[in-house]
């Protein structure tokens, strides 16, 4: 068995591992997913299960739908992961489940109460979609969204923290049914599919959130009283970053690389300039605006070389990017205007060098066998190496420009904040490590080609910084 092939087997296993502590403890509190738990969490719920703490016994008498449902997910949760047989067969008996009356409130309400304690984990809307999407199956996405929009009825608009709801949009968490007990019914007639197919679906979803470690605790989630913006946040977004959408977006879809040279060219100065200005003027007011995180999915193939890009975009605005390899994400801390502008630039760059790629088709070597995944490999490896170099060069000409217009107070500014950004990062990761691997690349003409997508993809405005 190869190296990479061992480091991969105990990164799942340790992330094993990990799920199966928080699942022995989410067996012992999932008999009180509907009410019956503990004080512990400040959101003003008496009923919140997050905390520990005694619970509240339920009261005696038949046993409701609800009370199936939370027998069964318990059952479903305590057997380990490796017993395939097993869980196999409480899956089914779960699903079973799924044909009788009045289920509908009965998982959303498991699911309402599921999701409470995910926020308090550190996890968010569009994480928790990603890792359904990433562990299971898109179906379960969709489903993760609708207990996302369910759950979210209990909170008053101002309880949301701005770019939290902005993930409700992004991961279109809607309420598209009536009454909930109507829901089941509606889902699978969406999904296509039977009630006890679409029941299991809805087991083995329960079954991965109650099972998700926690992670740095990026904003407030919405039980937290107030409306309060997230650390970095500053509220409603600048102008010029709809100018800058609109610049890429036009980038990414125009057929004429000079075209799209130019506009990315444009939409990085803009970029820039904002970063530079909302630093200096926050200095002048004493306004003292803290770092905050986004996180970034990062999907299979070729994660190793999209890492490497955003890393090279994040550093190049004056953010850090910390990669969770067994998660499928990577968090980028900085200050609003710089992590934001991460998040355009790395998105932008990666359509236009899968673009690039779709364009150039497969490969294959003389004896007909494909090398396609290696041509792939290596191009996106070269085009995330190249963007780094261009990149590196393109900021220092940025600071030296801004310096000539506003002095030598810019360094001490910049450098205050890369320090409150690397302060920021040891906060909210304590046990990070450091990996210094390469991403390998084995096909030249993957690393040729890849080379010069990135050379066409300017990306600042003075021909003499790109070289």
């Amino acid at each position: 068995m190869g190296k990479r092939n061992q480091e991969r087997r105990r990164a799942k296993k340790k992330q094993r591992d990990a799920r199966q502590r928080v699942r022995a403890e989410q067996e012992r509190a999932f008999g009180a997913s509907f009410g019956f738990g503990a004080d512990g969490c400040d959101c003003g719920d008496p009923f919140c299960t997050v905390g520990g703490g005694a619970s509240v016994p339920r009261p005696r008498g038949p046993r409701t739908v609800a009370d199936l449902l939370d027998e069964a997910m318990g059952r479903v949760c305590a057997i380990p992961l490796e017993d395939s047989a097993r869980r196999e067969a409480a899956l089914g008996r779960a699903a079973a489940l799924f044909t009788k009356a009045g289920m509908g409130n009965a998982v959303l309400a498991a699911g309402g109460a599921v999701l409470h304690e995910v926020w308090h984990r550190g996890w968010q809307p569009a994480d928790v979609v990603r890792a359904a999407r990433r562990e299971l199956k898109a179906r379960h996405g969709r489903l993760a969204a609708d207990l996302v929009a369910a759950e979210h009825r209990a909170y008053p608009a101002a309880a949301l923290d701005e770019r939290w709801a902005g993930q409700l949009t992004s991961v279109s968490a809607e309420l598209w049914w009536g009454d909930d007990d109507a829901y089941l019914t509606g889902a699978a007639a969406r999904e296509k599919c039977e009630p006890t197919v679409l029941g299991r679906a809805m087991v083995e979803l329960l079954d991965l959130l109650s099972g998700l470690p926690e992670i740095s605790q990026l904003m407030p989630p919405p039980c937290k009283t107030g409306p309060g913006n997230a650390a970095g946040s500053s509220g409603t977004e600048a102008p010029v970053l709809a100018k800058v959408r609109g610049l890429l977006a036009k980038a990414e879809s125009t057929e004429f690389p000079e075209e799209a040279e130019a506009l990315t060219a444009k939409a990085q100065q803009l970029m820039a300039r904002h970063s530079i200005d909302a630093a200096l003027l926050d200095t002048e007011r004493g306004t003292r605006q803290v770092p905050g995180g986004v996180r970034v999915g990062v999907d299979a193939p070729y994660e190793e070389p999209k890492v490497h890009l955003l890393q090279a975009v994040a550093q190049a605005n004056r953010c850090r990017a910390v990669w969770s390899r067994n998660l499928g994400f990577s968090t980028v801390v900085g200050f609003a205007a710089d992590v934001r502008a991460v998040e355009l630039l790395y998105t932008s760059l990666l359509v236009q060098a899968q673009s690039a790629l779709q364009a150039a088709g497969t490969r294959t070597y003389r004896d007909g066998a494909s090398r396609t995944r290696s041509y792939r490999q290596s191009f996106l490896t070269a085009y995330a190496t190249r963007i780094s170099q261009r990149l590196s060069r393109a900021t220092e000409q940025a600071i030296k420009a801004a310096g000539e217009d506003h002095g030598p107070g810019l360094l001490p500014v910049l450098a205050s904040r890369a320090q409150a950004v690397d302060d920021q990062v040891d906060e909210l990761f304590t046990e990070l490590s450091y990996n210094h691997s390469q991403t390998h690349a084995r096909d030249r003409e993957g690393w040729a080609h890849g080379t010069a997508a990135a050379n066409r993809a300017q990306l600042h405005g003075h021909a003499d910084a790109l070289g």
